[in-house]
């Protein structure tokens, strides 16, 4: 029960990152790519194909999710003025953040697949310092991705 409280105050108290959309054109292979390049885990996929729900998603980790949504979701994003015109606008870059073994898993993965890497970055700021090496890479989207390790 002591862990249950201390996670309820944790969630309920701190801010976190949700979850990110991506402008996609093909969801089904856009999950493809970040399961099987990435290594994340595909959330609501058959749910997608079977057209239950708009959308699938990957897993970064136990609170985040990368959302997958396909452009032509675009005309139903009416929650502000304007929001529409953001499909085929990715944002700058996501990163990921993964200890030293899983980055360098991730770089082989990638490098495997003939994915264009940039070279590996030192002493990049970011949300626990710097980082210890990062680099970036594309989805078949045009999403840029940067993956980093600290210490």
């Amino acid at each position: 029960m002591g862990d249950t409280t201390s996670l309820g105050r944790m969630t309920d108290h701190t801010t976190r990152l949700d979850h990110v959309v991506l402008w996609v054109a093909d969801p089904v292979a856009a999950a493809a790519f970040y399961e099987n390049a990435v290594g994340l885990e595909p959330l609501r996929l058959a749910e997608y194909t079977e057209g239950k729900v708009s959308f699938p998603s990957v897993r970064v980790n136990e609170e985040t999710i990368l959302d997958l949504a396909p452009r032509s979701l675009a005309e139903r994003m009416d929650m502000l003025p304007g929001a529409a015109d953001s499909a085929g606008h990715p944002v700058n870059h996501v990163c990921l953040s993964l200890p030293s073994a899983g980055f360098d898993a991730l770089r082989a993965r990638l490098d495997e697949r003939a994915i264009p890497l940039t070279d590996i970055g030192y002493g990049s700021f970011g949300a626990r310092g710097e980082a210890t090496r990062s680099f970036y890479f594309r989805d078949p989207d045009g999403n840029v991705i940067e993956v980093r390790h600290y210490g």
